[in-house]
């Protein structure tokens, strides 16, 4: 098992295009969530679905992950650029692959927060063309050089992962299949999905809407036999959604109207007063 060095590169230009967000503002929900980068390497490697499969099992765990000041704990991109690979060439389960990408996207953290100190460098530069009033430097100084700065930092070090790494930590997996370790991958790798979930249900939930979840959770377990595809349950999703909120609509309707009426009711009672 092996990864050529076109494959290794393109992946890192990927990422480093991401992390310096060299694509635009779109580049946020790039590195935010695991879904593209995996689609990427299941096109280099030529096994899409193997792919998506393991990236949907390493998006569960970052689901209810968010990024004060755009600082993550652990950077998803990086994690699934190096655990996909992984788990294609070593043919893992998707819960292993998830016990690989999250030591991989704590190390890509602590790498973002260098490219934060070597922007606190091309700072300096801002502030001097600002001082000058120098439009040119400052495109320089805010787009171009943060931007290089990035792709130098991020690409080497992909490289070096995908190409040196990769091979190696699927060989020992690999080789070790079916042993301890192996089963204790699988199983922190399951148990790091539940945590993504609960986190999800902690940031966004709100008791009155738990239901919701519930009900999602307790119906695709009843109609798995049914082999129903998620564009379906999108499609009930949206429909339930639209008449809850419809619901809620007419119900803040009716008790506007009610209070309105008892306004003008007791308005006219004044009015009778005089």
């Amino acid at each position: 098992m092996h990864v050529t060095v076109l494959q290794a590169s393109i992946i890192a230009i990927w990422v480093a295009l991401v992390m310096s967000r060299g694509l635009g503002g779109a580049t946020l929900t790039l590195r935010f969530s695991p879904m593209m980068t995996g689609l990427v390497v299941g096109v280099v490697f030529n096994d899409i679905p193997h792919a998506m499969v393991t990236t949907a099992a390493i998006q569960l765990i970052y689901m209810g992950v968010f990024s004060p000041g755009g600082q993550m704990p652990s950077e998803p991109a990086i994690a699934t650029a190096v655990a996909v690979p992984v788990a294609v060439l070593g043919k893992m389960e998707p819960t292993a692959a998830v016990a690989v990408a999250v030591p991989v996207g704590l190390l890509g953290s602590y790498l973002y927060q260098f490219r934060f100190f070597l922007n606190t460098i091309i700072m300096k530069l801002t502030e001097k063309y600002a001082v000058d009033g120098n439009s040119h430097g400052l495109t320089l100084s805010v787009i171009i050089l943060p931007f290089l700065a990035g792709v130098m930092l991020f690409f080497p070090f992909m490289f070096a992962a995908l190409y040196f790494g990769a091979p190696v930590i699927a060989d020992i997996i690999k080789s070790n299949a079916g042993g301890l370790a192996f089963h204790i991958l699988n199983v922190i790798g399951g148990g790091l999905a539940a945590v993504g979930i609960a986190l999800t249900i902690y940031v966004i939930g709100k008791r009155s809407y738990i239901v919701f979840f519930l009900l999602a959770y307790f119906a695709a377990v009843v109609t798995k036999p049914l082999s129903i595809t998620m564009v379906t349950y999108a499609i009930l999703g949206a429909i339930i959604a639209f008449i809850f909120v419809l619901a809620k609509n007419e119900a803040a309707g009716a008790i506007a109207k009610n209070g309105n009426t008892n306004s003008n009711n007791a308005s006219q009672a004044d009015d009778d007063d005089y």
